[in-house]
């Protein structure tokens, strides 16, 4: 019962009750299906002994109305009664075509509507959750786990549902037909699929454990490998990757194997037990009618109750062996989806006011986790259109100083100011439209460089005009003109492989300012690169100088030789401030 209310939480409210509307007509499907069923004993009895039109109160009545149709005699009537019994089991079959259509178009939908919510969720998280996460394993959730939930969970419990009532509605009507053999029947089949399945569930939820594990693995070393393909090449590591996911992937087919197997192997059993049943009900029910014509409409009966009861039988232990097996991803997405916090509403993106200082007031930043604060007694004032420097070693807190400013991580203690305005999570994201970021590894996609500049802008709302102008500003615009096959319209390969590293710091330069910024922050934008194509980044930098505010990171006092004001920080402290003058006798 937990699993399928795990597997409800999955679900919207609007889709809960798309599931009510589906399982009512799940019913009305079996009510005419067993109606169907149902309606071949008086056929079959009437077509063996077609004087119980006459005998019988019921066959009697229906006669006699059907006289108003102009049906005069039993051959008639035999006729009619085949034709209504064949419209049936038609109607039936028209039904269920429709009902299964709408299940299966509900559960596809459902990939769609689960995945989008988890990225929904996912891309909402406050940075500090990220810190935490793996991307592998977050693309494994959404790309992989999603689908075989969906496929292994919600498919199966809505089929359960389904032949658990068609069974149940089945074993009701030969209940009423002769409640002896039905209990015979119901104990034999059902409790072979149910002793079976006592036996394999925990061994199921176990080899469940084992693929969600090694899904994961796949998955994250498919992303390392990839990712790193200069490494693994002069490394000459490619056998042991190809050595680990084989290792994986194998365990992972095993696994699913098993279950589909385990899905299967009473079928096959339980097969050669019906017919073996058959064979035994034919000589039961002649033995207590005293012959084939009397036992015809009641075996009938059981043989077309068989077809449907079988298949059913089935259905529901394979649904119940699947949702066994998935019940360890069940558990990881039920839990990332709960504990992921809901977007905020009612933010204010409107863009805030930035013509006098940004100032941090007495900052203090610990790390979730972590024993020592990472920034303690922050105070610094940064003038509009000013450059700004801030300098310190590796882990001396600067970049976690720039996360403030960005509105990336909250302080625990002291406030972030923009022209006198604190910024809270209700008003980051407005603060934040103002920003431009210049990260040290630029992210670039295998894409054009028009789509690398206005990243995350849909292709058809890109502006030629923008990006040129950006480019042109970032020292950008002669190579692309100059050098490029199809210029702005170039695809630069995954992770820009195609272009040098200044190329890429430059696009990163581009993107920054494709969106009017007030603010421009260089993460240690220069310090992976040599002197020389470090002094051209800064050039496109100084284009920008006293036309918007700027606040480059570094760890090398000459990056900021043209910065209005410089801020030393360490240890998580500032120690010193001025302007480069000030800091010459530091090396």
């Amino acid at each position: 019962m937990e699993t399928f209310k795990k597997l409800l939480f999955l679900l919207s409210s609007r889709e809960q009750n798309q599931v009510s509307m589906l399982f009512l007509m799940i019913l009305v499907m079996t009510l005419i299906d067993v109606l169907g069923i149902a309606s071949i004993l008086p056929f079959i009895a009437v077509l063996t002994n077609i004087n119980l039109i006459e005998t019988n109160y019921i066959l009697s009545s229906m006669f006699q109305f059907s006289k108003k149709f102009g049906i005069e005699n039993n051959q008639q009537f035999l006729f009619t009664l085949g034709v209504l019994v064949f419209l049936l089991l038609v109607s039936s079959i028209i039904f269920k075509a429709l009902t299964t259509y709408i299940q299966v178009r509900f559960v596809q939908m459902r990939e769609y509507s689960i995945s989008k919510r988890l990225v929904e969720g996912y891309l909402h998280q406050p940075y500090t959750w990220f810190l935490n996460q793996n991307s592998a394993d977050i693309g494994k959730t959404v790309l992989s786990e999603v689908g075989y939930i969906i496929g292994n969970g919600i498919r199966p419990s809505i089929d359960l549902v389904a032949k658990s009532v068609i069974s149940i509605s089945l074993i009701v009507l030969l209940i009423i037909v002769d409640p002896e053999l039905a209990f015979v029947v119901g104990i034999l089949l059902g409790g072979a699929y149910s002793l079976i399945f006592y036996f394999i569930h925990n061994y199921l939820n176990k080899i469940g454990i084992e693929r969600l594990k090694n899904n994961k693995l796949r998955y994250l070393i498919v992303n390392e490998a990839f990712g790193a393909s200069k490494e693994v090449k002069v490394s000459g590591t490619e056998q042991s990757y190809i050595n680990q996911f084989s290792t994986a992937a194998k365990t992972l087919a095993k696994t699913q194997a098993y279950s589909a197997v385990i899905g299967l192997l009473p079928r096959y059993i339980l097969e050669i037990i019906s017919f073996g049943g058959i064979l035994l009900l034919m000589l039961f029910v002649m033995a207590q009618t005293g012959s084939l014509n009397n036992s015809l409409p009641i075996l009938s009966l059981y043989i077309f109750a068989g077809y449907r009861l079988m298949p059913a039988l089935q259905s529901i232990y394979d649904s119940l062996t699947k949702i066994a097996f998935i019940s360890p991803s069940l558990n990881k997405l039920y839990y990332d989806l709960k504990q992921l916090q809901p977007p905020k509403k009612n933010m204010n993106i409107k863009l805030i006011s930035f013509n006098k200082a940004i100032t941090l007031k007495n900052i203090y930043y610990k790390y979730p986790n972590t024993t020592l604060s990472s920034l303690k007694n922050i105070s610094l004032n940064i003038k509009a259109k000013s450059t700004v420097g801030i300098v310190g070693t590796t882990g001396s807190g600067k970049t976690t100083t720039v996360d403030i400013i960005l509105g990336l991580l909250e302080a625990q203690k002291g406030t972030l100011e923009v022209d006198g305005k604190i910024i809270t999570q209700h008003n980051t994201k407005a603060w934040q439209r103002s920003i431009g970021y210049v990260p040290q590894q630029i992210f670039l996609s295998d894409n054009t460089i028009s789509a690398n500049i206005a990243f995350g802008v849909e292709s058809k709302y890109i502006s030629k005009e923008n990006v040129e102008k950006v480019c042109k500003i970032a020292n950008l615009d002669k190579f692309v003109s100059n050098e490029l096959p199809n210029k702005y319209e170039t695809i630069i390969g995954e992770r820009g492989v195609r272009l040098s590293g200044g190329q890429r710091q430059r696009i990163g330069i581009a993107r920054a300012l494709y969106h009017n910024p007030r603010l421009l922050i260089f993460d240690e934008a220069t310090n992976a690169l040599d002197e020389k194509t470090e002094q051209a980044v800064l050039d496109a930098v100084n284009n920008l100088k006293k036309q918007i505010t700027m606040i480059i990171i570094t760890h090398r006092f000459n990056t900021l030789r043209n910065c209005d004001k410089i801020f030393k920080i360490n240890k998580g402290e500032i120690i010193n401030e001025g302007n480069l003058s000030d800091f010459n006798s530091i090396k």
